[in-house]
């Protein structure tokens, strides 16, 4: 008999007794909300039941679905929004999820739902992240896991976790980003009124003093390297920009994005080139330039180390058809001290 076919827009997310409202409305909200300019291409979407009867859920609310353990055991995207930590996932629900990732699923957790995708064994060796507030419980409980504390998600593939629950919103974006490319997600982020890949890792939210000085906010000197991406920037050039001393400003920005200039400056790069690998027919080695990595073997490299795929490839997948390249090259960028 032939192996199922795998189609990772039939997406199920489970529910359950103590489910989290916020965390369950993040996966409706990206996967299950009809994408009329998608047409029949867009997710095929439902909840599934863990428990008969109508389900508590916090806030008061009493949750009823149509759907139970063997429609979710038939999705090949399965989300697991959020868990009990203090209660063992069921056996029954372990093993159904151990034999959908052997057949091709993808498995999904947000939040606290990483203690139900560890306790299948599928974790051991791999990355993962949950909220920081249950970093060490995961870690002790399951200490075969490479726990990540300090990212908004981890991509292993075929098993994919968020850290806390509003950095489900960011894992699902990537997922649709994975799947439809930069412009869909994009689009979908708009739609929610959120950044389409946001910088930095929860370490930001953890609980720590607040620092003496006040902080001004970095959001000009953001929106005005994203404008200048074509040019080789410096921590120097963004400093002067802020009126700060480079040793300061490097120091404010990682306080405020949770990473380095360098890094958020990479993944904006990357962003755009995916952008216009999507729309524009353009060489590669134009797009390298266009928006900063100067040459299209960094450009492969950063694309290979980032997205795990080639830019061409890349385009093959997601290129829109039918509207060729409009873009107008930018400047030649001047200097060579490179952002650090």
């Amino acid at each position: 008999m032939p192996p199922a076919r795998i189609d990772r827009r039939r997406v199920a997310a489970l529910a359950y007794d103590g489910l989290g409202t916020f965390e369950l409305g993040i996966v409706v909200e990206v996967f299950g909300l009809p994408r009329p300019e998608m047409g029949k291409h867009w997710y095929r979407f439902r909840v599934c039941s863990l428990e008969r009867g109508p389900l508590h859920a916090t806030g008061g609310v009493f949750l009823q679905t149509r759907s139970g353990l063997a429609d979710l055991a038939r999705a090949d995207t399965i989300i697991i929004p959020g868990w009990r930590v203090r209660d063992r996932p069921p056996a029954r629900l372990v093993a159904m999820l151990r034999r959908a990732h052997a057949r091709g699923a993808r498995l999904v957790s947000i939040c606290s739902g990483v203690f139900v995708l560890a306790a299948t064994g599928l974790l051991d060796g791999c990355r993962a992240t949950t909220h920081w507030r249950y970093v060490e419980t995961l870690r002790s409980r399951h200490p075969k896991i490479r726990v990540e504390p300090d990212v908004l998600y981890t991509d292993e593939g075929s098993i994919l976790t968020s850290a806390g629950s509003a950095a489900g919103i960011d894992l699902c974006l990537h997922i649709v980003r994975r799947d439809f490319g930069a412009e869909i997600a994009n689009q979908v982020a708009r739609r929610l009124v959120v950044p389409p890949l946001r910088e930095g890792g929860q370490a930001q939210f953890v609980v720590r003093p607040i620092p003496p000085e006040e902080s001004h906010g970095l959001a000009r000197i953001l929106e005005w390297a994203h404008a200048h991406l074509d040019r080789v920037l410096t921590v120097d050039d963004l400093a002067e920009q802020a009126n700060m001393s480079a040793r300061t400003f490097a120091r404010r920005f990682r306080h405020e994005t949770g990473t380095t200039p360098h890094r958020w400056l990479t993944h904006q790069r990357i962003l755009s080139a995916q952008q216009l690998l999507e729309k524009s027919d353009q060489p590669i080695d134009w797009i390298a330039e266009a928006v900063g990595l100067q040459t299209a073997p960094t450009l492969r490299e950063h694309f290979r180390r980032i997205l795990k795929t080639t830019p061409t490839a890349y385009r093959r997948a997601f290129f829109v058809t039918g509207r060729p390249g409009r873009t107008t090259k930018a400047a030649s960028p001047s200097g060579s001290s490179r952002l650090r």
